[in-house]
């Protein structure tokens, strides 16, 4: 028997069971912990059960509503497992990183267990209408978490997010039932859309609908704008799960039904795609480099690493579009990472993201284990040599080299750029000298700050640091899974459309 699908039920159900604990918010806390690393336990198992290089195999298929041929269809393979693997540890850490909740920890956890259930329900759908249900389901969560438990803007941002993801998804639902009815299929199965016949032209503008749709979630220039302003405003759990895994959500859609429904459409717009993230890449990069908020140099810095996940899918053959799955891992475990420590660990103690205000503290002196950990996951978002990201922009940059020189060299200057506010952000908030302490307005009096992680922060830490470090000596722990599933016909056919 395999678990996965459990993965789903018991998410849903902790969900309820988090509601229905009221205002003790000890016991909620304990729920959704359990819940997760329930979902976690299920997540690996299934990893464990499902052989490399396997093409695919079916969970759950059923009849559902069958006047119109959809059926509760779950399946997985390398691509989906992958994914489900990184949910799981990323619910874990965004729950230990939400230890500290008082206010409604009932309904927040419940909120967050549904959000993840919609997840983990993306990641295994085999039907197109199944997979748009729960990708609606992990959206709508969002809002609610962030209008009650946000910070900056909430409302703003909550809305903001909230209304791109709805004009996403209203794009994507019309190409669905586009290909649906012009396609002469019997139901919504992928596999059943795949076989329908479009002409190019029907081909073209259903991909434009389903690939765009989708990618306004990726954070693509110039759909990102939804992105920084939903990272800042977010509680740290939601900021960690928008990040590390809702804005895979877009890039999986992407992979999983536009490019392999509407080969043509691809071949037509993989250039555009490609030019839109570097643009992206480059643009979310410089502006990250101004940024004086903490979180906001993060939330660019996300849009700027999504931007390579994107060029590896538009550069059409099987390197780019590993390493574009390597790099959702990885971006994933790092973006998480990023944002337990800027709004778990250093703005709960300082009340401050002020880069200006942390550098009068500075960190490494009130919070030094923080201020280090800090230090790793920079080296990390850089894209050093020993972290995940490494191997994952150096496969997308290879992947682009042998589709577009032009478009390889000028994606690498993006790396350049990541590096350099980097650099600085880590400079003005660990490690500012006292000359700039002073002219930021404290004068050298140093307030004191519990600087020792508490024990769910440690933990959370740990599984996140622990997963960028293996997969950057052991990329193939991914890459065995994924590049079987993308040298399947199905992707081969696509791929070689749009090689040059």
């Amino acid at each position: 028997m395999n678990l996965l699908p459990y993965t789903i039920y018991l998410s849903f159900a902790g969900a309820a069971a988090s509601f229905a604990c009221g205002r003790n918010h000890g016991r909620a806390r304990w729920v959704a912990v359990t819940t997760t690393v329930l979902g976690l336990v299920a997540a690996l198992a299934g990893w464990l059960g499902t052989p490399i290089g396997e093409a695919g195999r079916d969970l759950v298929n059923m009849p559902w509503i069958a006047g119109l041929g959809i059926r509760y269809h779950l399946s997985v393979d390398g691509l989906s497992l992958v994914l489900v693997a990184l949910t799981g540890f990323a619910s874990v850490a965004g729950v230990l990183m939400s230890w500290k909740i008082q206010d409604d920890a009932n309904e927040f956890f419940a909120l967050y267990l549904l959000l993840i259930g919609g997840v983990y329900g993306v990641f295994l759908s085999a039907d197109a209408f199944v997979f748009f249900v729960f990708y609606e389901i992990a959206i709508v969560p969002k809002y609610f978490l962030i209008v009650k438990w946000g910070s900056t803007r909430r409302e703003y941002g909550a809305m903001k997010l909230v209304l791109y993801s709805f004009v996403g998804s209203a794009l994507v639902l019309a190409g669905m039932l586009w290909a649906y009815g012009a396609g002469g299929a019997q139901g919504f199965g992928l596999s059943q859309l795949m076989q329908g016949h479009y002409s190019e032209g029907e081909q073209i503008g259903m991909f434009a609908l389903v690939f765009f749709g989708f990618a306004v979630l990726a954070g693509l220039f110039p759909f990102h704008n939804w992105a920084p302003t939903g990272h800042v405003a977010a509680p740290t759990a939601a900021s960690m799960l928008l990040a590390g895994v809702v804005m895979k959500l877009g890039a999986y859609g992407c992979l999983r039904v536009g490019i392999p429904l509407f080969p043509a459409g691809f071949a037509f717009w993989a250039p555009v795609i490609g030019w839109l993230a570097v643009a992206g890449i480059l643009y979310a990069g410089l502006v990250a480099l101004v940024q004086e908020d903490l979180k906001f140099v993060i939330g660019y810095s996300s849009v700027s690493h999504m931007g390579f996940v994107m060029l590896g899918l538009a550069v059409g053959n099987v390197r780019g579009a590993s390493g574009a799955v390597l790099q959702m891992i990885s971006h994933g475990l790092i973006a998480g990472l990023l944002f337990a420590i800027a709004g778990g660990m250093i703005y709960e103690r300082t009340h401050t993201r002020k880069l200006a205000e942390l550098s009068s503290l500075p960190l490494h002196r009130q919070m030094p284990g923080i201020a280090a950990l800090f230090v790793v996951a920079g080296l990390a978002s850089m894209g050093m040599p020993g972290f995940s990201g490494f191997p994952a922009e150096l496969a997308i940059l290879v992947g682009a080299w042998k589709y577009s020189p032009a478009m390889a060299v000028s994606a690498a200057l993006g790396v350049a750029i990541a590096a350099a506010f980097t650099l600085r952000v880590v400079q003005k908030s660990c490690f500012a000298r006292s000359g700039e302490a002073e002219e930021a307005g404290n004068g050298g009096d140093e307030p004191a700050f519990e600087g020792r992680m508490t024990t769910p922060e440690r933990v959370a830490a740990f599984l996140l640091v622990v997963g960028v470090i293996w997969l950057g000596f052991n990329p193939d722990l991914v890459l065995d899974r994924v590049i079987p599933v993308l040298e399947a016909p199905a992707f081969q056919a696509v791929l070689k459309g749009v090689s040059p």
